[in-house]
């Protein structure tokens, strides 16, 4: 499941498939709240949401979009306070839960960190043989965040667990050399 949060909308996406399979769209919205609300009652909204997405939905890990404040300031409180419950939602269901950035979604479905969101779009409609990408943004950066998970997530988190159990194989000893590793 891909979660692109927001405090307006949040872009929530599932997709089947694996590497090497082909990929298809399961379902794919947004969470809605309006501006005027208070944010306490946006946020129970959005939980609301992500909680019966997962439980409709049954997903096997969840991809959050990281959060920067470098350009959107004002707009960065309430998309880290949603992604922060993508992830604890994510955490009561049991999944995985692993944060990308912009730039390494972007990468993954276009192969250029840089790309707009008309491309990123472009590419999800490609990559699932969709009509037209799915809208508004939010619905398609969801759905891209799903995509970069299933053919890139987890790999930092397979790696690190691969790292804990040769330190728990070598008695809790760190590899100090690429030797050490080969014994």
């Amino acid at each position: 499941m891909g979660v692109d949060p927001g405090l307006t909308r949040c872009g929530v996406a599932l997709v089947e498939g694996g590497v090497g399979r082909p990929l298809e769209l399961v379902a794919v919205g947004v969470i809605r709240t309006p501006a005027d609300m208070e944010a306490s009652r946006r946020l129970l909204r959005i939980h609301d949401g992500l909680e019966e997405w997962c439980t409709t939905y049954r997903p096997d890990q969840v991809a959050i979009e990281r959060v920067f404040a470098q350009h959107q300031r004002n707009t960065f409180t309430g998309t880290a306070q949603s992604a922060g419950l993508a992830m604890v939602v994510g955490a009561r269901h049991g999944l995985p839960v692993d944060l990308h950035t912009p730039s390494e979604v972007k990468a993954a479905i276009s192969g250029s960190g840089r790309a707009d969101k008309a491309q990123v779009g472009l590419m999800v409609a490609r990559i699932l043989r969709l009509k037209e990408a799915p809208k508004p943004a939010d619905a398609a950066d969801a759905v891209a965040l799903a995509i970069c998970q299933i053919w890139r997530g987890g790999a930092g988190r397979r790696l690190q667990e691969a790292a804990v159990a040769q330190r728990a194989a070598r008695g809790g000893r760190i590899p100090r050399s690429w030797k050490d590793v080969a014994r």
